[in-house]
């Protein structure tokens, strides 16, 4: 093996290592979900998409469509497995009529992936085509798996909060880029770089609104903390330290 397949395949287990990571990422958020019964303001969006991409990853990572990708499909699978989970856990925990839309989103990603597959598989013979085919798509949904957080960030613009935009996933999405996007100059791969190219600079306006928007959610959540503090002592103190019933006449019930 040359140094250059050396470091291309390090960077590819390094890639591996930090798309796990960046795939694990959400995990606090959806214990917190479990722990309310709901989704609250979270958007599937983002794991909707990223299931998208991962599905055509693994795709593009086999032999029979693009060799020496075997560190793609690898990543890719795991991705699939997580954001299958996600998904699923939405599902769980979100109201009828939303529960219903993601459904629906989903139906149509896997009727998606299947028409992909049969068509890539059976009807295009020649292996460069299926590259430039399954490579172009690629490209698209991952950049489309990166700039999903954009609904997100605009809420953030608006409500000057980084609340419901962790900054664990915004770290993991832009480590996982920057080391796919090396990757793919070693052994240069144009569909690679351009799509994990966007997702750095897509990270980088990330991070920077979250250290814009930082102090402002701290101010936020501790004037919310605050009101409710002083709710409750009106509360105690109103009822002298006493908790009270209601007072029912005797034509009403209670």
């Amino acid at each position: 093996m040359t140094t250059a397949d050396i470091a291309h395949t390090i960077f590819g287990i390094i890639g591996n290592v930090l798309g796990v990571s960046m795939f694990l990422s959400p995990v606090p958020t959806f214990v917190a979900i479990c722990k309310r019964g709901s989704v609250e303001q979270y958007s599937a969006a983002p794991y909707l998409a990223t299931l998208m991409s991962c599905m055509v990853g693994v795709l593009y990572g086999l032999p029979m469509v693009h060799p020496n990708r075997l560190l793609v499909a690898t990543i890719a699978g795991s991705g699939c497995i997580l954001q299958i989970i996600y998904v699923t856990l939405f599902l769980i925990f979100s109201h009828r009529i939303k529960r219903l839309k993601l459904f629906m989103c989903l139906l149509l990603e896997l009727i998606f992936i299947t028409i992909l597959i049969v068509v890539t598989l059976t009807v295009v013979d020649n292996l460069n085509k299926r590259s430039e085919i399954v490579g172009t798509i690629f490209v698209a949904l991952t950049i489309l798996m990166y700039a999903s957080p954009l609904a997100i960030m605009k809420m953030v613009m608006k409500t000057k909060s980084v609340e419901y935009m962790p900054l664990f996933i915004s770290l993991a999405s832009f480590g996982n880029s920057v080391a796919w996007t090396t990757y793919a100059l070693i052994r240069f791969d144009p569909f690679l770089t351009v799509s994990n190219g966007a997702g750095t600079l897509l990270a980088v306006a990330q991070l920077i609104l979250y250290a814009t928007y930082y102090n402002s959610t701290k101010q936020q959540i501790a004037s919310r903390e605050g009101n409710m503090e002083m709710n409750l002592s009106q509360v105690v103190v109103g009822n002298g330290g006493q908790q009270t019933k209601p007072n029912c006449s005797s034509s009403s019930l209670c």
